[in-house]
């Protein structure tokens, strides 16, 4: 997969902080000592870690080479680290263990979260959130244009272009045996979106990538051209010329005994 676009990504930088900064409110730790930020991205959610917790070492990592060098350009006083989420090791036991929109495209969860969990030290939270939205309008047009236009054979069966998301119940018998507090929670961001076409820029930094990934360079726009015509469908212009992007996200965070 190519490497990710931080300017691309950076372009909807408010609505995706959003739910980033509702997970830090609800980490209900005093003074963490030790911090890291899973998949920190540009640096936007290792930001507001680090203005919560000035006094912590706050560490982001992320598999992406200039992910990471926009987090260092913009953050100068934490540390970053280009690791993938599933080989990370910490040298120390995690106060925060922080994953905000990065599990979802790391595999095996049913391993993935007590490995993570494993890392936190007395006392301390793992705190993650991830999209919810594979049956929203928006994703469920990606695997119909997949499978429906010419690239089908290119693509192949969508599904594996996809991390098997467990329920939000799996997630608590995965995290409860081992915490003295799991709090889970959803939430539905209305963003409101200037045109049909943005949603096709937002999902194309994100969601979209595997799809676009498997497609030959003169395959894209035409892919891209029939999506956007499903996006425009599926997504009315409201009263105020606008579009409405309905966003569903699952919060977790699981907290050891001190």
């Amino acid at each position: 997969m190519q490497d990710w676009n931080p300017q691309l990504y950076r372009q909807f930088e408010a609505e995706r902080t959003r739910p980033a900064l509702e997970l830090i409110s609800r980490i209900f730790l005093e003074d963490p000592r030790q911090i890291t930020d899973l998949g920190c991205g540009p640096g936007n959610s290792t930001e507001g870690l680090f203005a919560r917790y000035p006094q912590a070492m706050v560490t982001g990592i992320d598999s992406s080479a200039s992910m990471i060098e926009s987090a260092r350009q913009r953050l100068p006083l934490c540390r970053f680290s280009q690791e993938d989420i599933s080989a990370w090791q910490p040298a120390a036991l995690q106060n925060i263990v922080y994953a905000n929109a990065s599990l979802q495209w790391v595999s095996d969860h049913p391993r993935l979260f007590p490995r993570l969990f494993s890392m936190v030290a007395p006392g301390g939270s793992l705190a993650v959130q991830m999209p919810d939205n594979r049956q929203e309008p928006s994703h469920k047009a990606m695997r119909r244009v997949a499978a429906e236009g010419p690239w089908r054979e290119a693509i192949g069966e969508t599904a594996q272009l996809r991390v098997k998301i467990l329920t939000d119940m799996e997630y608590y018998d995965l995290l409860s045996p081992q915490a003295q507090r799991v709090d889970i929670w959803r939430t539905t961001y209305f963003h409101v979106m200037p045109s049909a076409a943005a949603i096709v820029d937002w999902v194309s930094s994100t969601g979209l990538r595997p799809f676009l990934e498997r497609l030959d360079e003169p395959q894209r726009p035409a892919f891209l051209a029939e999506y956007r015509r499903a996006i425009e469908q599926d997504y009315p212009v409201r009263a105020d010329g606008k579009v409405l992007l309905a966003f569903p996200r699952l919060f977790i965070v699981a907290t050891k005994a001190g």
